[in-house]
């Protein structure tokens, strides 16, 4: 059985614990306060109902240590977080050395001076001030050695120092890491590290209906899907969550432009080229013709009512407009299941009635206004003066299906750092209602504008906002100009030309996004991304080619290297060899780092890194040696399996992100 299933099991089996347990506990009340009044028969009946009750937990109880078992085995089968496993080491000695202390700091860092280790546990510095007591003096250095005493044998390391004032060396075995790299050979690629599955509901992208993609949809989109792939590779179970905006007043003006413009919209499709142009067709009549506004006003109200020719009007523009949008995802790579506004109008009308009959909604001018826990801020406005809706009541009746129906355990939203304070404001209602629950977990993932290289917020010459597919047109045009630069057209074919161009066009737009610390705004500026040099995409994905084209240079495929890794060791003598297979090993934590966070830049800078100690190791150690003429004297194969290791590793970050390598460049 698969290992989220077991986990699944024993999460069940742990809610279904605590009910009974409240069972328990209310019979029992119900026995000790009534059992003057009971019957000997009622009596007996409680107390046998009492006893099944209390089995029924034993049972549970059994099955959440079956599943715990069943998932620690299962562990075994993911890669090892050194990080983690280091911690877990030092926090036992640290309790063994010292077993009256209550959750002492454990802190492990890794190295930058390789003569000091591969990483440091700083924990016995921490650890004096909690040690010391009147007239008893505590020396760090003594602490270590304590510490070190306590260690147990480990196959991740080699040996451990004391050095300075009491810092931990730790020094890893190179048979690890000979061993974990020649397992990703073996598989062809690097398996995830363990976490606990869940279901996870990714919204971003979330642009309008009848409008273009801009610039100011591109972070949402990057950020949104590199998060959902991540989590996905995690195993954990993802909904990409598109919440397009396609309900509202502008749709009413819509609909009545619709109807003036193509009367016979409904049996013949309408040849809408330009759904941009007919908005401000729209919006301009809408905000010069009374007799047009009140059409438009009457069309909502048709259409909050789900009146058939109306609603037919809605999806036929809405079917246009999502055909320009899939566009841009399909160009983009990105995958998004659409649940826009309008999914939800049905449910708002329950999620008010559901907050009333919990008396949460208070009267505020003729508003039904909600405050959150802690009644702070500005509250939630639920019902306008008129008896509308707004997006507050949206937003709570989405987050009450995903909850509910949907059966999340975590929420992220990806949006602009502006509105933060509503999302503060969901969280807090949600919980006060009930719907969010204490093992619940919700994320606001936020990020900056992006700024033109005037550093004022992008938009073109004109004063517009930047169409998101003029500006991957752009990027086309930028790289094959680039590629042609280099004179790659005269030696790649028409069809790799193409490749590349795309592959450099759309990975430079996504990495030079996610490179960034997402809270911070950036400047876009094509002549950075596209440089050769640095921590860019260009750079990045020339460098997995050229690691790519070493093998085929001594005639040896990906599949002839995996079966090599089972008898041939990788070679880790060279300190050039040993630095690149540290750096491959922080994978898994660099993953686990970034799936708690939600930032992406350090998976970025963990790909410089990677091509940085590549750089250095291949300048110092031949994988293929040839004569004068040209000729293959001699295949060093341990380097080879290293550098087939190092592409393995720099191919899986890269499909994280998004970015799409090619064979040749």
């Amino acid at each position: 059985m698969e290992l989220d299933k077991f986990e699944e099991r024993a999460s069940k089996a742990e809610e279904d614990i605590a009910f009974i347990k409240q069972q328990i506990q209310m019979l029992q009340n119900s026995i000790a306060n009534n059992s003057s009044k009971m019957t000997d028969e009622e009596f007996d009946k409680l107390q046998q109902e009492n006893i099944k009750l209390k089995h029924r937990v034993a049972l549970l109880k059994r099955a959440v240590e079956t599943s715990s078992a069943t998932t620690l085995s299962t562990q075994s089968n993911n890669v090892i977080s050194i990080y983690d496993t280091l911690c877990k080491i030092m926090e036992k000695a640290i309790k063994d050395a010292y077993p009256d202390l209550i959750d002492p700091p454990i802190i492990v860092t890794i190295s930058t001076n390789p003569k000091f280790g591969d990483y440091q546990c700083n924990s016995p510095m921490s650890l004096v001030p909690l040690l010391t007591s009147p007239g008893k003096k505590v020396i760090p250095h003594d602490v270590a050695n304590n510490i070190v005493s306590k260690l147990e044998e480990s196959s991740l390391v080699d040996k451990y120092e004391v050095a300075g004032v009491g810092f931990i060396n730790i020094f890893l075995k190179r048979d690890f890491a000979q061993s974990t790299l020649s397992n990703w050979l073996k598989i062809g690629e690097v398996p995830p590290p363990y976490v606990k599955k869940k279901r996870v509901i990714v919204d971003f992208s979330s642009p309008n209906i009848a409008k273009q993609m801009h610039v100011g949809h591109l972070r949402s989109t990057i950020i949104g899907d590199s998060i959902s792939r991540l989590l996905e590779y995690l195993g954990h179970n993802v909904l990409r969550i598109n919440h397009v905006g396609d309900w509202g007043t502008q749709f009413g003006m819509l609909i009545a432009h619709l109807q003036d413009k193509f009367p016979n919209y409904s049996t013949v499709a309408p040849p809408l080229q330009d759904l941009q142009a007919f908005y401000k067709e729209s919006k301009a009549r809408f905000d010069a013709d009374e007799e047009f506004k009140k059409r438009a006003y009457e069309c909502v109200v048709k259409l909050q009512a789900f009146e058939p020719e109306i609603t037919r009007a809605w999806k036929t523009i809405c079917d246009i407009s999502r055909k320009d949008l899939e566009k841009v995802y399909t160009r983009l790579e990105v995958r998004l299941t659409e649940r826009g506004e309008s999914f939800y109008q049905t449910r708002m009308q329950s999620i008010v009635k559901e907050l009333e009959s919990k008396n949460l909604l208070e009267d505020d001018n003729g508003r039904k206004v909600m405050w959150g826990e802690e009644r702070t801020g500005v509250p939630f406005t639920i019902v306008k003066s008129d008896g509308g809706f707004t997006y507050d009541t949206s937003d709570m009746a989405a987050i009450k299906h995903r909850v509910e129906e949907e059966r999340a355990d975590w929420l992220i939203y990806v949006v602009d750092s502006g509105q933060s304070l509503h999302f503060q404001i969901l969280e807090s209602c949600a919980k006060r209602a009930g719907i969010l629950k204490s093992f619940h977990r919700m994320n606001y993932v936020g990020f900056g504008v992006v700024l033109g290289e005037d550093k004022k917020k992008f938009k073109t010459r004109s004063g517009d906002t930047v169409k998101l597919v003029d500006l991957l047109d752009e990027g086309l045009k930028r790289a094959l100009q680039k590629l042609k630069e280099k004179e790659r057209d005269k030696v790649l074919s028409e069809e790799e030309l193409k490749m590349a161009q795309e592959s450099v066009a759309y990975g430079c737009i996504k990495y030079a996004d996610l490179s960034h610390n997402r809270n911070h705004e950036y400047v876009f500026s094509f002549d950075k991304m596209l440089e050769d040099k640095g921590n860019t995409a260009v750079y990045l994905l020339y460098a997995l080619t050229r690691i790519r084209s070493i093998a085929r240079t001594a005639n040896i495929t990906p599949e002839e290297l995996r079966k090599r890794a089972h008898d041939t060791p990788i070679s880790l003598q060279h300190e050039k060899e040993w630095k690149l297979a540290k750096v491959l090993l922080k994978f898994p934590d660099v993953i686990l780092n970034v799936s708690n966070t939600l930032y992406l830049h350090p998976l970025c800078e963990f790909c410089y890194e990677i091509s940085c100690a590549f750089t250095e190791f291949y300048d110092k150690c031949y994988c293929v040696e040839k004569d004068q003429t040209g000729e293959i004297v001699k295949v060093d194969m341990g380097r080879l399996l290293l550098t087939e290791a190092t592409a393995i590793v720099l191919e899986k970050c890269f499909a994280l992100l998004g970015l799409k390598p090619v064979a040749r460049m």
